[in-house]
């Protein structure tokens, strides 16, 4: 393994904590060694899994100055499924030496003014409808829960008290930034480039709809807030109360869809890394989302904005795959359709991860960090079936699996069985199932091993 890349994506249930060490790629002092980086930490699932999977990470680091040394903590996006294990005291005895995020996570952003307006609408109406104790269903559950106080925990300390106790200046990230910038100090034999997010968050990612999705939705969540001391608001006396019911019923309808307007902007202004290693390339690319193509001055989604300015990059073969959004239906660019039409997303899957000829194994390779819930698009069984015949390192699970270790997988019957006897990538649910390590590793050689 000493001449070999390493990519491991801990089993975290939905979210991301993959660790990259890059052998011998740090010099400093006239000494060379492997370069350290975690990219993420976060669950929609109980924290415990990532207290489980830093400890293990710490085995993994490097001694100096009486800490693990951590040479790159990159944060995609802050949402909590790649947030929620950034927590201080988890973090004592790891000293950080860069840390990097999404410059779409600086306040201080002027071409992001919509887009924290937008995340504090949703953040307030999220909350305020938590307050009220109403049963939700799982996926409006999910929704209510991204804009948890806890997030915000995660943030200020990304922001402040680890910068602060590593004695670094945080570096948001974005296409823009000149390679010298994106060069660590102590980085040597691999290149870091960013494909995304673009610099202009608002005018990329919200175009000339910003001003009338917040209007809109203000106006959606102004009845949404409960007493200032608890329980629900009193009916107005200029309406019935089951008129006043309806509407806060339609309102709270408009407050998810935006909200879910806003966790596409999130996601689209993922940090979409590309590693070069030796003749490698490796992607990785948070939980950017893709559409049907790049419209100019509209709102547009990552995939099709890298392709539309990027193209130089993006237009060519990878040898690796962080395969977005936990497998997500919309996170991994292909013809969804399935009808065999030429689609732009399906374009961009052709010219990253192309299918091989006749006769011949796919040579790249990808991980999917994923845990199959009640939420029925993660992981899109269809879509790793597709990415299952542009990879290598694949699975039929179906030959492995147990019939005791299916068992539990919610929506087993839908979602799963119909397609476990054919290759799809390795995934972090599964693969803890087949293993109990708690973790998958992908191993790259470098081109011409």
């Amino acid at each position: 393994m000493d001449n070999q890349l390493l990519i491991r994506a801990y089993s975290v249930g939905v979210g991301d904590c993959i660790y990259v060490r890059i052998p011998k790629a740090r010099k400093k002092g006239g000494r060379v060694d492997d370069f350290h980086i975690l990219i993420d930490c976060g669950t929609r699932a109980v924290g415990d899994l990532l207290k489980t999977a830093l400890d293990h990470l710490k085995g993994e680091l490097p001694d100096e100055g009486g800490k693990k040394r951590l040479d790159l903590l990159l944060i995609s996006h802050e949402h909590e499924d790649h947030i929620k294990g950034i927590d201080p005291k988890w973090f004592d005895a790891i000293r950080i030496e860069n840390l990097w995020m999404s410059v779409a996570m600086d306040r201080d952003h002027p071409q992001a003014k919509f887009a924290h307006q937008l995340h504090d609408m949703a953040a307030t109406a999220m909350r305020n409808i938590a307050l009220r104790g109403l049963a939700l269903s799982p996926e409006l559950q999910d929704i209510v829960d991204r804009y948890g106080i806890g997030n915000d925990g995660a943030v200020d300390a990304l922001r402040t008290t680890l910068p602060e106790r590593n004695g670094i200046t945080p570096l948001y990230v974005h296409a823009d930034l000149k390679p010298a910038a994106l060069q660590p100090k102590t980085l040597t034999g691999a290149t870091f480039k960013v494909l995304g997010p673009e610099f202009d968050i608002d005018a990329t990612y919200l175009g000339d709809a910003g001003p009338a999705i917040l209007h809109g939705f203000a106006a959606a969540t102004g009845v949404l807030a409960p007493k200032a001391g608890g329980g629900d608001v009193d009916t107005p006396a200029n309406i019935s109360a089951s008129d006043f019911q309806r509407l806060r019923s339609r309102m709270m309808s408009s407050a998810f869809a935006f909200a879910e307007e806003e966790g596409e902007v999130v996601n689209n202004t993922s940090v979409m890394l590309l590693i070069e290693w030796r003749g490698r390339r490796l992607l990785f690319v948070g939980d950017a989302e893709w559409n049907r193509a790049y419209r100019d001055k509209k709102k547009n989604f990552a995939w099709n904005t890298a392709w539309k300015l990027r193209k130089e990059e993006l237009g060519k073969p990878i040898d690796f795959l962080k395969i977005g959004h936990h497998g997500s239906i919309n996170s991994t660019p292909w013809n969804d359709k399935e009808d065999g039409e030429v689609t732009e997303p399906s374009q961009i899957l052709d010219a990253i991860l192309p299918l091989p000829g006749a006769g011949a194994r796919p040579k790249a390779k990808a991980v999917v960090s994923t845990e199959r819930t009640t939420y029925k698009v993660i992981p899109r069984a269809t879509l790793l079936l597709e990415i299952g015949k542009r990879v290598g390192n694949t699975r039929i699970y179906a030959n492995e699996l147990g019939p005791d270790q299916i068992a539990d997988l919610p929506n087993y019957d839908a979602y799963e069985q119909k397609w476990l006897d054919r290759p799809q990538p390795v995934r972090t649910d599964l693969e803890t199932r087949l293993t109990g390590k708690g973790f998958v590793d992908v191993l790259i050689e470098p081109a011409g091993d």
